[in-house]
C-alpha cells in the first residue's frame, strides 16, 4: 500500500469513527431528552445537567422559577442545595486538617462546649456519631419569633441535653447536628466566620460566582433565585414558605454547616471538576473522603466525608449526595472513575425525579 493509499485509508477510518461517535452521542442525547420530556410532561420543574470529562453534554431546564407568577425557569437559575451543602462543610474541615488546625481523631468537645463526649471529628463527618437531632430540641423549646444560629443550637443542646441515639461508631445514622458541630469547629480553629471563609476558601477560588450561604433577605435580592414550591389544598404549586412545615427554614435561618448553600448547576460542575485536580486538598485527603468508614463491629458504613459511596459494575466508584428542603430536591452524582457527572436541581419536589435520574444514568453509561 503506497503512502497515498495509506492516507486515504486513515482518512476513511477517522471519518467512520467520527460518524460513529457522533451517532452514539446523538443517541444518548436523544435518550436523556426523552426521559426529560416525560418528566416535563408530568410537571417536573428544574434543571438537569450531564457532563463528561468536565464538558456539558446535556443541559436543560423545565418549569417555573415562580409558579404563581409563571416566570420561566432557566438553566442558570439559583437553587437551594439543602444537604448537598454538607460536602462543602466537609471540605472546609479537610482544608483545616491539611493546614494543621485540627485532626480527624480530635474529640469535638476539645473545641466546643457540648455535653457529648468522646465523639471524633471523623465520626461527625461520617454520620457515625450517635448524636440526637438538634432540630427536635429547637422545635420544642425555641422562640420561633427569633432566628437561631449555631451558638443558639449549642446552648439549647447544653440546656436540654437530649440523650445520645447510639454510641459513637456503633452505626451509621444521618446527623444534621454533626454538621452544625463541624461548622462551629471550623470557626473555632480559624477564628473566622464560616460563611466568609467558605467564600474565601472555596466559592471565590473556584469561580463559583452564583454560589453562597444566603440569608432570606439576600435570597430575595437574587433575581434568578428559583423558589421551592409545594402543592396547596387545591393542587396548585405555591411558594413552600407558605406552609407551616417550612417554618424551620426561617427560625433556623442562621444555622451553618448542614445546609443553606444555594448554587447553580454550572457552579456545581466547577466544584465537581475541582475535586479531580487537587485545587483544594490533596488526592490523599480526597481518597479518605471517598472511603467507607469502619464501625465498632468491623463492618463498613458507605458514607465518607460528606459523600454517599457506592460501586457500580460499569461505572466503578460513585460518590453522590442528595438534598431535601421544602419544595426542593437536589442531587449530585460523580462517577469518579470515568469523570462523568449528573446534577439535578428540582424546585417543586416532584415525584418524577427518580425516573429522570434513572434515564440520565442509563444515558451516561454509553456516553
Amino acid at each position: 500500500m503506497n503512502f497515498r493509499s495509506i492516507k486515504l485509508f486513515l482518512l476513511l477510518v477517522f471519518c467512520w469513527n467520527a460518524t460513529f461517535i457522533s451517532q452514539s452521542a446523538f443517541a444518548q442525547v436523544s435518550a436523556v431528552d426523552s426521559a426529560f420530556e416525560v418528566a416535563e410532561s408530568k410537571g417536573f420543574s428544574g434543571v438537569l445537567l450531564l457532563a463528561v470529562d468536565g464538558k456539558v453534554v446535556f443541559e436543560k431546564a423545565s418549569g417555573f422559577r415562580y409558579f404563581e407568577q409563571k416566570i420561566t425557569l432557566l438553566p442558570t437559575d439559583v437553587f437551594e442545595l439543602a444537604s448537598v451543602s454538607k460536602q462543602f462543610t466537609a471540605m472546609m474541615v479537610m482544608m483545616c486538617a491539611e493546614k494543621g488546625l485540627l485532626d480527624y481523631f480530635d474529640y469535638a468537645d476539645k473545641y466546643l462546649d457540648i455535653p457529648y463526649k468522646g465523639i471524633t471529628i471523623k465520626e461527625l463527618l461520617s454520620h457515625t456519631n450517635g448524636l440526637p437531632d438538634y432540630q427536635a430540641v429547637m422545635d420544642k423549646h425555641w422562640d420561633k419569633s427569633k432566628v437561631a444560629d449555631n451558638e443558639d443550637i449549642l446552648e439549647y443542646l447544653r440546656k436540654y441535653h437530649p440523650p445520645m441515639l447510639s454510641m459513637p461508631s456503633e452505626k451509621y445514622e444521618y446527623s444534621n447536628t454533626a454538621y452544625v458541630f463541624l461548622a462551629s469547629i471550623v470557626e473555632k480553629v480559624t477564628g473566622r466566620d464560616f460563611i466568609e471563609l467558605s467564600r474565601e476558601w472555596i466559592f471565590e477560588p473556584l469561580g463559583m460566582k452564583n454560589t453562597d450561604i444566603r440569608k432570606l433577605e439576600e435570597k430575595a435580592g437574587v433575581s434568578n433565585f428559583a423558589a421551592g414550591h409545594l402543592k396547596d389544598k387545591k393542587g396548585d404549586y405555591v411558594n413552600a414558605n407558605k406552609f407551616h412545615d417550612s417554618d424551620y427554614t426561617v427560625w433556623l435561618g442562621n444555622r451553618k454547616g448542614p445546609g443553606r448553600i444555594s448554587s447553580t448547576a454550572q457552579d456545581l460542575l466547577l466544584w465537581d471538576q475541582a475535586l479531580y485536580n487537587g485545587t483544594l486538598v490533596s488526592d490523599k485527603t480526597l481518597k479518605s473522603a471517598f472511603s467507607p468508614q469502619a464501625l465498632n463491629d468491623c463492618t463498613l458504613s458507605q458514607y465518607g466525608y460528606g459523600w454517599d459511596l457506592s460501586q457500580d459494575e460499569y461505572f466503578g466508584k460513585i460518590v453522590s449526595h442528595t438534598g431535601d428542603n421544602p419544595g426542593y430536591k437536589t442531587l449530585i452524582m460523580r462517577f469518579i472513575d470515568q469523570n462523568k457527572t449528573l446534577i439535578l436541581l428540582n424546585n417543586n419536589y416532584h415525584n418524577s425525579n427518580d425516573q429522570l435520574v434513572e434515564g440520565a444514568v442509563e444515558a451516561l453509561r454509553e456516553w
